[in-house]
């Protein structure tokens, strides 16, 4: 079975996505991105008291609830020290690589609403200067923010209405190369997102509806371990959509889907992986079927926090996952025609 889903359609919402900022627990300017996404298709958005957003799809049969998630948060920072020179230092949120933020242009969100523009750099920041300026570690106790501000000490940043706990996030440099790649950071998890949409709007082109009452979840707090910590008590199965992981233990690549069947926690429930296997199979998928290790989904979070759920993953292998990352547009749209199979239960 194949279906014809519309890339171009999920490069331009995965676009709008990762250029709209949404570090871990920031909300405020993603949530409306998906209710104009929702409402392109006639579907209200409603929310729990975690910002979660959720787009309800009636389904042939109602008697059974599955849900089909896509994180929107996307690695951060949050400040925690303001300096004597006015530098910021800063505690991930997230699995933050360092080592890719060195140079970086970042953004500081006030409480109020402010946001001013920085550099992250390693506190050894010059070769010229610095005799460890290639040797030293970069990390939370080394890497400072110098604002692109006329300021100079503790007091003119905090005159900015600038303060400990405001967020801070990077520039994500989209790319879309003529070759298919897509070279950005916050891949994980916008293009799983992206390719959500990508499905919804294949049944609404077809007027179709998903075999079950679907919910389509979109959590703000899975890079720190809870976005699926809860789920809404009818929901029976939980498809966790998200990034595939590009290593020398691992069959996925940038082309394909990857179906996770365990992560650092926990293996996923055994018939619905070996279901949504056979669903690849039936939809002509480029799959893969991997182990991840150093990675967990709202999946996992979901079934250590009790919910009682049978779990699955999977979604688009990335190269450089938690830096600036790189997938094919081949792997975005196996990864919709797989969300497409389950929700249809081909």
């Amino acid at each position: 079975m194949e279906y014809s889903i519309d890339n171009q359609f999920m490069l331009s919402c995965l676009e709008e996505l990762i250029n709209t900022p949404s570090p871990v627990s920031y909300y405020e300017e993603i949530n409306p991105v998906i209710e104009k996404y929702a409402a392109m298709f006639g579907y209200p958005v409603t929310y729990d008291r975690k910002h979660t957003a959720y787009i309800t799809l009636e389904g042939e049969d109602n008697s059974k609830t599955v849900m089909v998630g896509g994180h929107l948060d996307t690695l951060g920072m949050i400040v925690r020290r303001i300096d004597d020179d006015g530098c910021l230092r800063v505690r991930q949120l997230g699995g933050m690589n360092f080592y890719s933020m060195d140079g970086e242009t970042v953004h500081v969100v006030t409480r109020d609403g402010k946001k001013y523009s920085g550099l992250m750099v390693c506190q050894s920041h010059s070769t010229h200067v610095f005799d460890d300026a290639r040797s030293l570690e970069r990390g939370e106790l080394t890497m400072v923010i110098s604002l692109d501000e006329d300021v100079h000490s503790r007091e003119d940043v905090l005159a900015l209405g600038i303060q400990h706990g405001d967020l801070v996030y990077a520039e994500p440099h989209f790319q879309y190369t003529e070759k298919g790649f897509i070279k950005s950071r916050f891949l994980d998890d916008k293009a799983a997102v992206a390719a959500i949409f990508g499905m919804l709007k294949y049944l609404t082109d077809y007027q179709l509806k998903p075999k079950y009452r679907t919910l389509l979840a979109f959590p703000h707090y899975e890079e720190i371990g809870h976005g699926g910590a809860y789920l809404p008590p009818e929901v029976e199965e939980f498809v966790a959509v998200d990034i595939g992981l590009i290593g020398p233990d691992y069959d996925g690549n940038e082309h394909s889907v990857s179906i996770c069947c365990k992560d650092f926690s926990t293996p996923y429930d055994r018939e619905l992986t070996t279901r949504i296997i056979n669903q690849a199979k039936k939809a002509g998928c480029d799959y893969a079927v991997d182990i991840f290790y150093r990675y967990g989904t709202d999946g996992s979070a979901a079934l250590k926090c009790g919910n009682n759920v049978y779990a699955a993953a999977f979604g688009m292998a990335v190269y450089g996952s938690h830096g600036v990352e790189r997938t094919h547009i081949d792997g975005i749209q196996n990864t919709a025609k797989l969300i497409t199979a389950y929700v249809l239960d081909i």
